[in-house]
């Protein structure tokens, strides 16, 4: 296996950029594709065989054209390129810059940042109901909410409306101080941090007053007709059967909905099965109801969480391979549930 080198010119602007601190960025490149790479005067020299030199370059040359677009390169970016590099879909990363779906109230851009993200996109502005499934940090509610107020504030919708099941997790709400909007504001909380941070808080609280904008447990739903509306029924993990019904019949004309929820983190009482495990089985093959699935490849946290996620998606397929070895080394009548209890009779205590 042949050894080259190539050269790549880098704008002083965009190296710490792209770099990283002390070269954070390079070394990982390195570590991954086993390429050696030397930056000096503005310039950088990449060393490795053929193939692997292609890919550095492809991934350098990639978060280079980013940083001319004003993003912050960061580490999850690298990640991200780095895996595309792979595969024949290296040039995505930037394709999936392009789509600009609003900005903050601080004017920060909010765009998909994986290819799992932009799928979920492209399915809310072509269906009336999406379902988002996946792991926490996959951007779920927040790239939804985003969705919703760009709907808003282009007049497609004359409201929004974001809805979670109140599930006790560990705690009951009874025992928590205060009213009852007190009570049910904590589960609530990371929809309203979503809407201050892309709405602003006094834009919020001027909508809110008007009714137009509507955060509420989902029991506040039942008996009513939501039409012109974008709804946002987020962790719906967490509804019954019944109450997941109960939501999805109460959709009217014009309006958009959008259910996100994570398979592996359900709050239910034990037995009680999940409305969005039994929805996604028995709307999977309607036309205007589209379905994304997200994997740990589409976590934009800090890298470590898209590793636990990975960890626990490993661990719970092994578990649930384990499962038929299990049940076959059970005695028969364990399966069977044929137990013969003892009891001690008068005779035995003698």
């Amino acid at each position: 296996m042949s050894i080259i080198e190539t050269m790549i010119d880098i704008p002083m602007e965009h190296e710490r950029n792209v770099c990283g601190q002390f070269d954070a960025y390079l070394k990982k490149i390195e570590r991954t594709l086993h390429v050696t790479m030397i930056t000096r005067d503005g310039a950088l020299k990449i060393i490795g065989p053929e193939q692997t030199i292609r890919q550095a370059k492809s991934v350098f040359n990639n978060l280079l054209e980013l940083s001319r677009r004003g993003n912050t390169v960061t580490e999850q970016n690298v990640d991200y390129a780095l895996s595309l590099s792979f595969t024949e879909k290296d040039d995505q990363i930037l394709e999936i810059d392009k789509d600009i779906i609003c900005r903050t109230i601080n004017g920060k851009p909010v765009k998909p940042k994986t290819l799992g993200q932009k799928q979920y996109i492209d399915l809310i502005r072509k269906k009336m109901i999406v379902f988002g499934v996946g792991p926490a940090g996959t951007g779920k509610t927040y790239l939804g909410m985003s969705m919703a107020i760009q709907a808003f504030k282009n007049g497609e919708v004359n409201r929004i409306i974001l809805t979670r099941p109140a599930i006790e997790a560990g705690e009951k709400l009874g025992f928590l101080p205060g009213d009852l909007q007190s009570k049910i504001d904590p589960y609530l909380r990371p929809l309203y941090d979503a809407l201050y941070q892309i709405m602003g808080a006094e834009s919020y609280l001027h909508n809110a007053e008007k009714g137009l904008i509507e955060v509420a447990p989902l029991a506040y739903m039942r008996g009513r007709t939501l039409d012109n509306a974008f709804i946002i029924l987020d962790e719906a993990q967490n509804t019954t059967q019944a109450q997941m019904k109960m939501f999805l019949t109460r959709i009217g004309f014009g309006s958009k909905v959008i259910i996100t929820g994570d398979q592996s983190q359900k709050d239910l009482p034990y037995g009680t099965v999940s409305g969005l495990d039994t929805a996604l089985k028995i709307l999977k093959n309607i036309d205007d109801i589209g379905i994304c699935y997200f994997t740990s490849d589409d976590v934009v946290r800090h890298p470590l969480v898209q590793k636990i996620v990975q960890a626990y998606d490993d661990y719970e397929r092994r578990a649930e391979a384990a499962k038929p070895l299990l049940q076959d080394r059970m005695p028969k009548k364990v399966k069977e549930g044929k137990f013969k209890t003892h009891t001690r009779g008068k005779e035995d205590r003698r």
